[in-house]
């Protein structure tokens, strides 16, 4: 079955790569949102001398993650069980987590794709430097569970979605909203509110750009966070329990089409 999986992944890949305005969109509207953003406000620095380009090349990779692991995957699936392919599956020896695990491998690799293009327009446009080995171990946990608890998320959003053609409008409302919360758009987040900050505070996106902020900045960066730290330990066990949220919601939303109960 592991084969199987790993069939319906290269399927998958080659279908998206086949689509090029998906392509292009889900790959270059992130960085062409960092240029912008960096390009505006790329002069200015924070409290800690960090100039904001580089804290939004850092935070912006949530951005990537979240809109490319939870978007492409509830968008997907909504279609698969629109256009009849999760039907046509079912008829098939593949189970249903053999063909999840296909997604995972999709939005996998584009998660991996659009993080190296955000960090290149980091590095490339902003001059930001590349953090020392130590810390690449620490973005390797952070993104394979930011990845894992978006995709699943993702999977479970996707049995809300009635009408596919509205699947993108209706993912990103929220992709959106917790973007301007959660520090990734708006850096320090003690400019917000506190309701909003403790609201952010229980989602992944929050502590998924806090993460990476400790990935790419220098230590005196720390000081703009909440509570002035990093907090790995709190940014793993958020991050862990959305991935079991996430997984509870498969389970108990995954449908094979849109009229199974």
């Amino acid at each position: 079955m592991i084969a199987v999986a790993l069939s319906r992944g290269h399927i998958e890949i080659l279908q998206f790569l086949r689509d090029r305005t998906a392509v292009v969109f889900t790959f270059f509207f992130p960085a062409l949102l960092l240029l912008l953003f960096g390009t505006i406000f790329g002069s200015e620095s924070s409290e800690a001398g960090v100039a904001a380009s580089r804290i939004f090349t850092a935070s912006m990779i949530a951005y990537g993650v979240l809109n490319t692991a939870f978007v492409t995957m509830g968008s997907g699936l909504a279609l698969d069980r629109e256009d009849g392919t999760l039907k046509r599956l079912r008829g098939t020896p593949m189970p249903a987590w053999a063909y999840l695990i296909g997604k995972a491998l999709l939005v996998t690799l584009l998660s991996v794709a659009e993080a190296a293009v955000l960090i290149g327009v980091g590095v490339l446009v902003f001059d930001m430097p590349l953090p020392p080995a130590d810390h690449w171990v620490t973005f390797t946990w952070i993104f394979l569970l930011s990845v894992i608890a978006c995709s699943l998320l993702g999977v479970a959003v996707s049995a809300l979605v009635r009408n596919a053609r509205n699947a993108g409008a209706i993912l990103n409302v929220p992709v959106v909203a917790l973007q301007f919360i959660s520090g990734v758009f708006i850096h320090p987040m003690s400019q917000l509110p506190d309701w909003l900050e403790k609201v952010a505070s229980l989602f992944p996106v929050r502590w998924m750009a806090q993460g990476f902020r400790y990935v790419f900045l220098p230590p005196e960066a720390e000081a703009q966070e909440i509570n002035g730290s990093w907090d790995l330990g709190m940014v793993a066990m958020v991050l862990g329990v959305w991935c079991v949220i996430g997984l509870v919601l498969c389970l108990w939303t995954f449908r094979w089409s849109s009229r199974e109960k």
